[in-house]
Order: C-alpha cells, then structure tokens, then sequence
C-alpha cells in the first residue's frame, strides 16, 4: 500500500519559522518582514524575537500568515569562564499553535531582556500571579521550560548547536523538543558549522523522535532567504498550518524542492527537482546515494527500507552544494500501524 510521507493533497507553504524583527534586535519591523518575505515567496512568518511575545494579527491576509512566537536563550553561568564569547547557551523557540494563545511562558519581569524588548513589556501578556522566572543552564532547567512550553500550547524548536557551543553531552539531555533547526542561516552566513545533519542523527539514534527544520533567525537582510521550511497544508490557516507541524508535514530546504515523497512495497520514493545527489540516511550503515551523470541531474530515487533500520531519511543536494532534507520516518511507523508524529 502506498503511504504518502508528506501530504498527496494541499499545497505547499513556504516559511520562515525562526525571525527577529525590530522588536527585539532585527533590522527591520514586523510590517518590513511581511513585504520583503512576501517577495521572495514566503507565506508563513513565526515572528519570534528575544523574550517577548507580541503578536501581529495585523498582517495577516489571504496570503500571509503570521506565527505567534517567542525565543529563549538560556545561558550558563557567565563567571564559569574567562571568555564572554566562550559561554555556552540553549537556544530554543516557542510557537503558539493557537491563534489566541499570546500568553507568556517562563517569563520574568525584568532579567533577560536585551535590545528593543524592554519597551513592549506593555503589551506582554503573562500569568501575573506566578513568580519571575529564573532560567537555569542545565538539563533539568531547560527541560522544565520545555515541558512548560508544551503543556502550555507552544511547538518548541532547538536551534543552532554550533553557535552555542553545545556538544552531544548537552543536547543528548534535552527532552520533549519538537523540532532541531538542521540548518540555520544567520550563524552559518556569519562563519558557524550550523548545518547540523550530525547532530539531527544524534538525537534519532538516541531515541529522540524529531522532525528538523530550516530557518534564517534573521537579525538583518544578509541572512534572510538561506533557509526555509516547506510545509504542505490544505489551506493559509493558523490551525490549520501548526497542525502540519504537529504532523511532520513540511521538509527542510535551503534551496531544492522535494514535491512527492511516499514508502510504497517496502522502498522510499522521491521525486524532487533538479539534483546532483539524492542521499538515502538510517540510524546504521545502510546507506545509499543516486549521483547524477557529468552535466546532468536526478529528480526522482528509491531506496530499500529494511524493517530492521530504525529510521530513514532523504537528503537532495543541487550543483550549488545547497540541500533540501526530509524528516526521519521510523519504521515501525512505515511497516506498522503506529501513527506517526513528534515525541
């Protein structure tokens, strides 16, 4: 029976779900993000400056939809090292999968605002009954917000590793995460290894179910357009769109298209668009790649999926280096009845 991997009906939305606007530290205002993302193809912003939630329902349209969002860098404790630039932090982002859910998690009145957020601490909303609170850089510290953040209606993604110096031992702790960003253009632009197809791998082989994104965290324009997820959806609704997310229904991309994607007589397909190399990953050495011929180029592979791999994934790679990557798909999920879907 043929199992389609990503949605045969709907259509697909091209978005940005890691943004920094004017409200925080970005270059440019909400309303400047919309227009200059809306040119470039893009119909889905999660706006998700530092530490403060503020909506923006004013930009939504019939081809434009914002995101509710906000991110959190959790920081180790700075007299721990000689250098400032040596400290290491936990970068998470949390994205309301309600219209209507602006109120604030994990929040504290005064500390960890930085740039432009303290003047929209009016327009925040939280629970003022509960205490400021206070971040801690540890597995539990962060896994506390984590859960917060999920009990309380957010999708929450981890981004960069590279960029806050995080290794195996610190990410391997984290639980309950929805998403990794697999590729982030603002640190890769500024000089960071934040292609993380290592550390996506990591976390699947040590049990953690997770699908892998692609964003810009765009501070300015330099960094805008690097990275983008695909998220295929029957309609530019907000339910409709973080239901997708929920699902795994969307790839990662910094460039090429994957346009069909389906597990049908115990192999992966693919058809995608113009390519040099199509990868085929699972949690051992099976492996397996297509090479396009000289001068030419592949769009469309299969691969055998053994019920033994725990799980496989697709790589497609265009003749700029730049490379599209699907979500792990776990093979009890394939040959089974299990539904799918994030840990």
């Amino acid at each position: 029976m043929k199992k389609y991997l990503l949605p045969k009906n709907g259509t697909f939305y091209k978005a940005n779900l890691h943004c920094h606007s004017s409200v925080s530290d970005g270059g440019y205002t909400p309303a400047q993000i919309k227009e200059i993302y809306q040119n470039k193809g893009y119909s889905v912003i999660a706006y998700t400056d530092h530490d403060v939630l503020v909506p923006h329902p004013e930009l939504a349209d019939e081809s434009f939809l914002p995101l509710n969002g906000y991110d959190m860098e959790i920081d180790d404790d700075a007299s721990k090292y000689s250098d400032r630039l040596k400290v290491k932090t936990c970068h998470i982002c949390l994205i309301a999968l309600e219209p209507d859910n602006v109120k604030q998690v994990c929040f504290h009145r005064s500390k960890y605002l930085f740039c432009n957020a303290p003047k929209y601490l009016d327009v925040v909303q939280y629970d003022k009954n509960e205490p400021d609170y206070e971040r801690h850089y540890s597995h539990d510290g962060i896994n506390d917000i984590i859960e917060t953040a999920r009990r309380n209606g957010f999708f929450v993604t981890y981004n960069h590793p590279a960029w806050s110096l995080e290794n195996y031992n610190d990410y391997m702790g984290y639980d309950g995460m929805h998403a990794m960003e697999i590729f982030n253009s603002d640190s890769s632009t500024a000089g960071h290894c934040d292609y993380n197809e290592k550390e996506y791998d990591d976390l699947l082989r040590g049990g953690k179910r997770i699908f892998c994104i692609a964003a810009d965290d765009n501070h300015g324009l330099v960094s805008c357009f690097g990275g983008f997820t695909m998220i295929k959806a029957e309609k530019l609704d907000y339910k409709t769109i973080t239901n997708a997310l929920l699902k795994g229904d969307f790839y990662a991309s910094q460039g090429p298209e994957i346009y069909d994607l389906w597990f049908e007589d115990g192999k992966i397909h693919i058809n995608c668009s113009d390519a040099k190399r199509i990868k085929f990953n699972t949690d051992s050495r099976h492996v397996g790649i297509l090479r396009a011929e000289e001068g030419k180029t592949v769009n469309s592979a299969s691969f055998d999926v053994n019920p033994g791999d725990v799980y496989v994934r697709l790589t497609v790679i265009d003749e700029n280096g730049r490379q599209a990557n699907t979500n792990a798909y776990f093979t009890d999920e394939l040959f089974g009845d299990k539904k799918g879907g994030c840990e």
